[in-house]
């Protein structure tokens, strides 16, 4: 049986002609293959239904919160199904538990843990397509659970995984960039890419795939690309294994993000222990932590430790750091939510060198200070002041001669 993965975005889905245009491109698809396309949420439909369940508590149990948000998927996959039979091509929709996808018993952001495929490839005997709902499973318990935003990127990766199929990534973009087309007018369409700069670029702000997703297809090597629902012709963006074509790019890409926070904590003791009594109190609160910078005084007792997290967990952060304050033995604490995040991925950065040095001028040049560094093997990434952000991305942009 030969198969294809086709995973629909919000925006693929998000009206009757939408609905249509996703439709035709699974038709085409149909032709030769059996197909089975996971299919998110009319674009706008979980935030109405999230609004909803807050209309009648502040905090919902996560049982019935999920049952409730996870509906929106299942009407997408219903309403193509319909469409697709009503055309001549014979399809079914399934709910998750049909299948079932299993993930890890906890709600809102549950994890998947296997895909039984005995189910899929029975129904596709008898079917041309299959419609399978993103971004939800079943626990142990028989639950519905969900996998938190962006979750029906890693539900079609983890299917396509089961059947050792290509999966395919329809969106409203049409592949990856060297940066963001809004903000850089001639970024270049990237036309492969490995997964580990792939998943550096998701982490780093781009939009264009969940990294739970990538994380999951470099995992188990799966076949992923990314096209548009709009150009289904445009040939997209392959994320693939590392190789010696990609290496001669230094740098790929430059993701930013605007989402950040980050807390100092001032004079506090340079000893062992004291970080895990600052970090493990914020990891039970499920905040996650970045960028971490960490200044000693000159008499080696006492250090300055700045961090950064997701701009919308600054408050419930501050008040586990404060609560904590007479264990962590810190004088002060500050917080700013005015920053964001610049980082310029490439695994050609392995081998080549002047990397850091191009963008240290290039930021210099412009006047914009950089407040914060981390580094990896194909990674360099900095905190800079919110007002310089589209500025930095685009000189960094031509500094690395990306549009090129």
């Amino acid at each position: 049986m030969k198969l294809k993965v086709l995973k629909f975005g919000g925006t693929s889905v998000g009206s009757k002609e939408a609905i249509i245009r996703s439709a035709s491109i699974i038709s085409k698809w149909s032709k030769k293959y059996k197909v089975v396309a996971v299919l998110s949420a009319m674009s706008g439909e979980t935030d109405r239904l999230i609004n909803l369940t807050k209309l009648f508590s502040k905090n919902p149990n996560p049982y019935d919160y999920d049952n409730a948000i996870s509906s929106g998927e299942n009407v997408s996959c219903s309403l193509m199904s319909i469409y697709l039979n009503s055309i001549k091509i014979k399809s079914k929709s399934l709910m998750s538990w049909q299948i079932p996808i299993f993930t890890s018993d906890e709600h809102m952001k549950s994890r998947i843990l296997k895909v039984d495929k005995n189910k899929i490839l029975k129904e596709l005997n008898n079917n041309d397509v299959l419609l399978i709902p993103g971004f939800q499973g079943i626990n142990s318990k028989n639950e519905i659970t969900t996998l938190g935003r962006g979750g029906s990127d890693t539900s079609a990766v983890a299917v396509a995984a089961s059947l050792d199929a290509e999966c395919i990534i329809y969106t409203d973009v049409e592949g990856v960039f060297t940066t963001d087309p809004n903000l850089v007018k001639n970024a270049k369409k990237i036309s492969q890419i490995s997964y580990e700069e792939m998943l550096e670029l998701a982490s780093q702000g781009a939009k264009v795939l969940q990294t739970r997703s990538v994380e999951l297809a470099m995992r188990k090597k799966t076949k992923l690309s990314v096209r548009s629902s709009i150009k289904p012709n445009s040939s997209g963006t392959v994320v693939t294994e590392e190789n010696s074509k990609l290496e001669n790019n230094t740098v790929s890409g430059i993701a930013y993000s605007k989402d950040e926070a980050k807390i100092t904590l001032s004079r506090v003791l340079d000893k062992p222990g004291v970080s895990s009594k600052i970090f493990s109190p914020l990891a039970k609160g499920n905040i996650n932590v970045d960028m971490i910078l960490q200044n000693v005084s000159q008499d080696g007792k006492y250090a300055n430790l700045s961090f950064t997290l997701p701009r919308n967990d600054l408050e419930k952060a501050l008040k586990i750091l404060k609560k904590e304050k007479s264990k962590i033995g810190y004088k002060r604490i500050n917080s700013s939510n005015n920053i964001s995040k610049i980082s310029v991925i490439g695994v050609g950065m392995r081998s080549h060198a002047g990397v850091a040095q191009t963008l240290f001028e290039t930021l210099g040049k412009n006047k914009i200070n950089i407040q914060v560094i981390t580094t990896s093997e194909i990674k360099i990434s900095i905190l800079i002041d919110e007002k310089f952000t589209d500025l930095a991305v685009q000189k960094l942009h031509k500094a690395y001669k990306l549009h090129i």
